[in-house]
Formats: C-alpha cells, sequence, structure tokens
C-alpha cells in the first residue's frame, strides 16, 4: 500500500462528506477496518461555531457544538483525521481509516465503492429539500393603480 499525492481541495470535499455521511451509512459500507495504530484515540469536545449576518456582516458566535476528532495511522505509513458533529467515537475512528485508505493506491476503488454512493445519497437528499421548499414558495407581484402613476 504506497501513499500517493492528493489534491487539498479533493481531500476536503471527502473529509466533509465522511463528517456529513450518517454513521450507520459509513459501517456499512466499511464493515471492517484495515490494521491501524491510533495517533490520538477518539475524544469527545466542544468547537464554538461562528456565523454572519445575511452570509456577509459581522462573524458572531454562535454557539458550542460537540464534535469528536481522532487520528490514524495505516499500517502502510498513510495518516488520516477525521472531525465529526456528535459524540459518536466509531464514526470518528471509521472516517479517519477512510481518510488514511484514500491517501493511497486504493484511494479510486473506495472512491467508486464508498464515497461515490454517499455523495449520489446526499445530492438525491439536497435535491429533495430544494423540491419541497420550491413547493412553498409564494410569488408576489404588485399591480400598478391610477393613483401610483
Amino acid at each position: 500500500m504506497n501513499v500517493q499525492f492528493f489534491d487539498i481541495a479533493a481531500r476536503k470535499a471527502w473529509m466533509g462528506l465522511l463528517a456529513r455521511t450518517p454513521p450507520a451509512r459509513l459501517a456499512e459500507l466499511l464493515p471492517n477496518l484495515p490494521d491501524h495504530v491510533v495517533l490520538r484515540g477518539p475524544e469527545v469536545g466542544a468547537v464554538m461555531v461562528r456565523g454572519r449576518v445575511g452570509g456577509n456582516g459581522q462573524p458572531f458566535n454562535l454557539g458550542e457544538m460537540t464534535v469528536t476528532r481522532c487520528s490514524v495511522r495505516l499500517n502502510g505509513g498513510g495518516v488520516g483525521h477525521a472531525h465529526v458533529q456528535g459524540r459518536d467515537k466509531s464514526h470518528a475512528l471509521r472516517a479517519a481509516v477512510l481518510d488514511a485508505l484514500m491517501q493511497t493506491d486504493q484511494a479510486a476503488d473506495l472512491d467508486a465503492r464508498i464515497l461515490a454512493p454517499l455523495r449520489n445519497a446526499e445530492s438525491a437528499a439536497r435535491s429533495l429539500r430544494s423540491a419541497k421548499a420550491a413547493a412553498t414558495k409564494v410569488e408576489f407581484f404588485t399591480l400598478v393603480r391610477g393613483e401610483d402613476k
């Protein structure tokens, strides 16, 4: 198992996808973990979530969110990290192992077998939410009255 070079944007995308994936679905797709050494065991903590008024205003502290983090090293040398929302330690461990595996020569197979179905499911869920929101959209229009001219 050789460690490969990877695109930072691609890694950011797969790490985000793994963090958003329901833990049960990830366990279903990757039931058996390869041999690995835990560098930083799954730890539960909190992070400050920041927001912006209107998406572009001044940032403000919205509140704290519980996260679990983990770092692992595969026996082949790849190192993986994960931060997931909530307290599910097995989710963080599985995501970290998959992050490490994605940096090896197995990346193409794992992308097709695990990440592609997760991306498709997330895209379908996003489309469904969007369609539900579009169904409630209200179109406003103004009629010009004579005295408004």
